[in-house]
């Protein structure tokens, strides 16, 4: 297991730099200079080209493009993702203030796809067929349909809005989350639900199945026990690129409900134009959704003793 370990994390870094390049790249391909953007803000009225001069010099956009990329890579192999450029602050920093929820968020999220998604496909694998089926894959597929501005501009418009049981906007309460948790959870139910179901159909028709329900199992016991755990297998692997795109995937959600977290906290650089907090935020998503991925796979083992990772 170690070796295996040690491997993939070998193999996240050519991952981890081609997604710096990318952003890098992007980000000084826009139209707009952030250093033009922050004095207009700053002082209004005409900007002398002097001051402006000045203030590109003081936070290297007049370096070459290759040394400022440099400048970001080497930084951030020590832990080091440089300094806002809008904001005059750590970049690191103000991710790890933000972190915590966006992390909620996206565990929130996650509980909700599993207990709406696990449960749909599990009743229409059972029913397989019948009407109980088409129902609850035609809801999964409405779920996986839904674009997540729409669903969570109707779910604060119903459920905030109209009944008044929720706030629409905002964070640190339970209640506070339950619109945006629903809306990242609704959608990834969808895709849970259908993977349950194939991978259950799968699993009921294998010998152990026929010989317990032959034995006379109870078949809460047969399905939960034995069937469930066999068939979650692959569903953990749907479970962890969900949970790794929710938590990369937050921006449209933390926007709609102005939470504030990582992905509101990338929109905001992306329109102010700063470029080491982009690409540090980018970047440091990057590097959790490749590690959800990596404990994925670790826990492939607890799941099925048939997987090692060792010769």
């Amino acid at each position: 297991m170690g070796n295996y370990v040690l491997a993939r994390l070998l193999q996240l870094l050519p991952v981890l730099f081609l997604i710096s390049l990318i952003v890098f790249g992007i980000m000084h391909l826009l139209p707009g200079d952030p250093a033009l953007l922050m004095l207009a803000g700053a002082e209004g009225g005409a900007i002398s080209p002097e001051r402006l001069a000045a203030l590109r010099r003081e936070m290297g956009l007049d370096d070459p493009l290759p040394l400022q990329f440099w400048n970001f890579v080497s930084g951030a192999v020590v832990g080091d993702l440089g300094t806002s450029i809008r904001f005059r602050e750590p970049v690191l920093d103000m991710i790890l203030d933000r972190l915590g929820s966006t992390v909620e968020l996206a565990v929130a999220g996650l509980l909700c796809a599993m207990l709406i998604g696990i449960p749909l496909g599990l009743i229409a694998a059972v029913r397989q067929g019948g009407w109980i089926d088409a129902f609850c894959m035609s809801v999964s597929y409405l779920g996986a349909s839904i674009p997540v501005y729409w669903l969570g501009l109707m779910l604060i418009f119903f459920f905030a809005l109209t009944l008044g049981w929720f706030p629409s906007a905002g964070g640190g309460s339970l209640q506070a989350l339950v619109l945006p948790a629903l809306t990242l959870g609704l959608i990834s139910a969808g895709l849970i639900a259908r993977l349950v179901r194939s991978s259950m159909i799968e699993v009921l028709q294998e010998d152990y199945m026929r010989t317990g329900q032959a034995k006379g199992l109870p078949t809460r016991l047969l399905l939960w026990r034995h069937g469930l755990r066999n068939a979650l297998i692959p569903v953990v692997t749907m479970m962890g690129l969900q949970f790794g795109g929710m938590l990369a995937g937050t921006v449209v959600t933390e926007t709609v409900f102005s939470r504030p977290g990582v992905g509101r906290l990338i929109v905001n650089a992306i329109i102010a134009m700063d470029y080491p907090l982009v690409q540090g935020a980018v970047l440091f998503l990057a590097v959790l959704y490749v590690l959800v991925n990596l404990l994925v796979d670790i826990l492939y083992a607890y799941l099925d003793p048939r997987i090692r990772y060792d010769s």
